[in-house]
């Protein structure tokens, strides 16, 4: 696999690497899975809580898109990206793509995702079936291959699932979710992410209109009332209305309250239900969580659900 349709670079385009081992372990276990990686010229750079200024991770980007590698990376997100958005040079991302890049990442990413949609930088003769190119919601490199507890630096699906994504053999993931949707079978465009980097993109020129399409959201550190104003905002907007679907990954990582009397993830959705006709799944293998797959930004999928087995397919 060690070829020109190998080439991996991992950049920093959000927060900082307070330090270098989780990077370089990435780079030895992507190595290790046939991909030819290799580190942006200021993926290591720091200032204040990000990796480099503005004009060092903006510059990183348009580096990366130029290089065209067949994987671009991120290392970790935090925050930062939403600073670059006005900056950005979307055509040039856009001719990265046309050339086959992937740009994977998760958490912070979702902004370059989703306002990479909003300018159409992924270019319409990226989506169709067996192509790896365009933007993947995905794993980072430090978290996902260079955690320093596990042998092989991160979580064996993830891994697996990555490479099978990348090489354009991925065409579908499943999973188990709540009784109540036998049956319900729908289509449109895939796209979300991160819900608090979600909400605020909206009201931006970089918050993508998409209409009819499969809404994902995932979040951590979030108490369920902060969720849960996240996605009535979005509902007052009138986003989930428009939508075939919303699927819920994994919210992590919050401390509940002593005043939360019975108040919970649960509930939010079951009152997310009450207010919108349009299917809410819960279940799906995404956030900030050791065990995530690969989903592809923009592409048309549709979404078979039998029994509790859903299955998203493009």
């Amino acid at each position: 696999m060690t070829d020109a349709s190998s080439k991996l670079i991992i950049f920093s385009p959000a927060g900082v690497n307070p330090v270098a081992t989780p990077v370089r372990k990435a780079v030895k276990r992507l190595k290790a899975l046939g991909f030819d990686p290799s580190l942006d010229d200021s993926a290591l750079a720091k200032h204040q809580r990000f990796a480099g200024d503005d004009a060092t991770r903006l510059a990183a980007i348009h580096r990366v898109a130029d290089a065209a590698p067949h994987v671009a990376l991120a290392t970790r997100g935090g925050y930062g990206l939403t600073r670059l958005l006005d900056q950005m040079d979307w055509p040039r991302l856009a001719r990265s793509v046309e050339q086959g890049t992937a740009w994977v990442g998760a958490s912070d990413m979702t902004a370059l995702h989703l306002a990479a949609i909003a300018h159409k930088a992924s270019g319409p003769a990226k989506v169709g079936e067996g192509v790896s190119a365009g933007f993947w919601a995905g794993p980072m490199a430090c978290g996902d291959f260079g955690l320093a507890d596990s042998p092989d630096g991160g979580d064996d699906v993830t891994q697996e699932v990555f490479v099978e994504a990348m090489s354009g053999k991925l065409e579908a993931i499943g999973f188990r979710t709540e009784a109540g949707f036998d049956g319900l079978e729908t289509s449109g465009r895939l796209w979300g992410g991160n819900l608090a980097v979600t909400q605020a993109l909206l009201g931006t020129p970089h918050f993508p209109k998409v209409k009819g399409g499969v809404l994902f959201l995932e979040d951590v550190n979030e108490h369920p009332y902060r969720i849960e104003r996240a996605l009535l905002q979005l509902h007052q907007a009138g986003v989930l209305n428009e939508q075939k679907a919303i699927v819920l990954g994994a919210f992590t990582e919050y401390r509940k309250s002593p005043l939360d009397r019975g108040y919970n993830l649960k509930t939010v959705i079951a009152y997310l239900r009450t207010l919108t006709s349009t299917p809410i799944l819960t279940g799906l293998p995404f956030g900030h969580v050791p065990t995530k797959v690969c989903l592809p930004m923009g592409r048309r999928c549709d979404l078979v659900v039998q029994g509790r087995d859903a299955l998203l397919l493009w």
